[in-house]
């Protein structure tokens, strides 16, 4: 551990210690932003008296668990993506949910098959393509990618960002490793320039014309279309037509954010209160209108935006345990191919 994660443990000690067996206290370690998490956690304390305790980090926290051990104050975690997750289990930091309210909110597909595990919010990983040099309908599958006739004009972030990883993951499972590998060879072929930036600077890069096509999740767009303090996004956004992958075949592919309960949380009662309230009709909505994410929860209204933006589609359905089991597996794909150089 380093010195800065030290002193994150030791704060969480000093926040989190005096409180960590109340049986009205939560006590969450948080990768989600605090503009989203915190008016879900109001709304949590306001309906059940429950007071929710947090710290946030953008890094550092999988391991500041490792380090707390037995000992730690830490009963939820929250996640923006299903590696860390996964990393999580990997790690033995947590223990199953054993709850049948989450059971009936949340489909199988976005939950641990042996409860480690939950979805919150889903994205999927579409396809952004030029309005001005992309016909309609000219491509139209995550395997298309491939194709020679997209030689320098494939935009995207590092093949080793946990996003990319759950995606080629997911063509490990339906197409196998040696497909996959081709696959991905090929991408790299086709790439205009070296992997870099985030996905919004994947869009950016189509509006000034580097490239044509660009992988990105679902929810920035919604981000760039509202961004009135750097009002240049809403270009990048309006620059760009969104589309859903193999709307024929399998589905686009979907990833989450997500929870956990913590291996050794001092209140097992109330994190699973909250994880249940988190896949409440209530904080499932919140979720749908602030970040611009699909509810797990079937039957919540999405945003207005994304009803206006995105339609209804087709969303591959298998069990996201299947796809991250292989991020180890796409990671080496990733350094063989070069993928990023």
């Amino acid at each position: 551990m380093n010195a800065k994660h030290a002193l994150l443990a030791g704060l969480a000690f000093s926040t989190f210690g005096a409180v960590a067996q109340a049986a009205d206290e939560v006590n969450i370690y948080s990768y989600r932003q605090e503009f989203l998490i915190k008016p879900l956690l109001e709304a949590f304390t306001a309906e059940t008296g429950i007071k929710a305790n947090v710290i946030f980090s953008k890094s550092g926290l999988l391991e500041r668990l490792e380090h707390e051990g037995a000992n730690s104050p830490a009963d939820v975690i929250l996640t923006s993506d299903v590696g860390p997750l996964h990393d999580a289990v990997e790690r033995q930091l947590v223990a199953p949910i054993n709850s049948s309210t989450v059971e009936e909110n949340v489909p199988a597909q976005y939950r641990s098959k042996d409860d480690l595990w939950v979805g919150l919010t889903a994205r999927s990983r579409i396809i952004y393509t030029s309005k001005d040099r992309v016909e309609p309908g000219e491509i139209q599958t995550y395997e298309d990618l491939a194709d020679p006739k997209w030689k320098g004009r494939v935009c995207t972030r590092s093949g080793k960002h946990s996003y990319n990883l759950s995606l080629i993951g997911s063509i490990i499972e339906h197409k196998g490793e040696e497909q996959a590998e081709q696959w991905l060879s090929a991408v790299k072929d086709n790439l205009a320039r070296r992997p870099q930036g985030n996905d919004r600077g994947q869009v950016k890069a189509v509006m000034e014309g580097q490239c044509d096509v660009a992988l990105g999740n679902t929810y920035y767009y919604g981000k760039m279309l509202t961004n009135q303090e750097e009002p240049e996004q809403i270009e990048w956004a309006k620059s760009v037509n969104l589309l859903f992958p193999n709307q024929d075949g399998r589905g686009a592919h979907m990833s989450i954010s997500g929870a956990a309960l913590a291996k050794h949380a001092p209140n097992p009662e109330a994190a699973i209160k909250l994880i249940e309230f988190l896949t409440s009709e209530q904080a499932q909505k919140m979720y749908a209108e602030v970040n611009y994410e699909f509810p797990v929860r079937p039957g919540i209204e999405w945003s207005a935006l994304l009803k206006e933006h995105m339609g209804e589609f087709k969303a591959d359905d298998i069990n996201l345990g299947d796809v991250v089991k292989h991020r180890a597996t796409a990671s080496r794909l990733v350094d063989k191919v070069g993928f990023d150089n």
